[in-house]
């Protein structure tokens, strides 16, 4: 139950860090807070995995446990759980960054959910890439035999960093389907309508990387 909970917790943090930023700085075009929003969800990444990489992994996100579900690194019961207690959290992040924004009478998006002005068919090809690129390092970096042991951590946090970078732009940036879901139910709109792009391109991400990282870390392909 306590990786479950840590989880849980993690996730949270994430969403009431890394949304609350973006909330915070009002992101949009402007250098200083896309900068500023990278940088508070890269480094939430690894506030946690060295607060609880320890106990759960620190997967703070489905498409990174559908990755390692893929990979053969975890059951399917935890995996299924893991997404739970990582939707849980984001919902409680979204909900008392939500509850913090109307008491100071912030205007603009009040959870920072994504949208992509594109459209959702544009997001969900967005989405899609960087989550590949995403769930590619964490699996690389946390392999038993071939990670980077006790840097994973801040690899992670920095390639979340350049992906948010890459992607604000395009569409805010996800690739966490419960760091987008909690968000976009009190945000509603067009996040809401939406929101299938930033849940479904994650997972297809995440199953991408699965397959390349199999392929090129197996025992055949270190022998070629």
């Amino acid at each position: 139950m306590k990786k479950y909970l840590a989880e849980m917790v993690g996730t949270m943090v994430l969403v009431l860090m890394g949304c609350g930023t973006a909330v915070s700085l009002n992101c949009g075009v402007d250098v200083a807070s896309v900068v500023g929003t990278s940088m508070a969800f890269g480094l939430a990444v690894v506030a946690m995995a060295y607060a609880i990489g320890g106990i759960s992994g620190c997967h703070i996100n489905p498409a990174i446990t559908f990755g390692c579900l893929l990979s053969g690194r975890m059951n399917a019961k935890d995996a299924l759980l893991y997404m739970i207690f990582q939707a849980i959290g984001a919902f409680i992040g979204s909900g008392v960054l939500y509850l913090l924004v109307q008491q100071v009478g912030a205007e603009g998006t009040t959870t920072g959910a994504n949208a992509c002005a594109n459209g959702p068919v544009a997001a969900l090809i967005v989405e899609i890439i960087l989550t590949f690129v995403f769930v590619l390092v964490v699996l690389g970096t946390t392999d038993e035999k071939k990670g980077a042991g006790n840097l994973a951590g801040l690899a992670i946090g920095l390639s979340l960093i350049l992906i948010h970078l890459v992607g604000i732009h395009y569409t805010g940036t996800s690739v966490n389907p419960a760091r987008s879901l909690a968000p976009a139910v009190f945000e509603g709109g067009e996040a809401l309508a939406q929101l299938w792009a930033f849940i479904v391109g994650p997972f297809i991400g995440a199953a991408a990387a699965a397959g390349v990282w199999k392929l090129v870390s197996s025992e055949e392909a270190e022998n070629e």
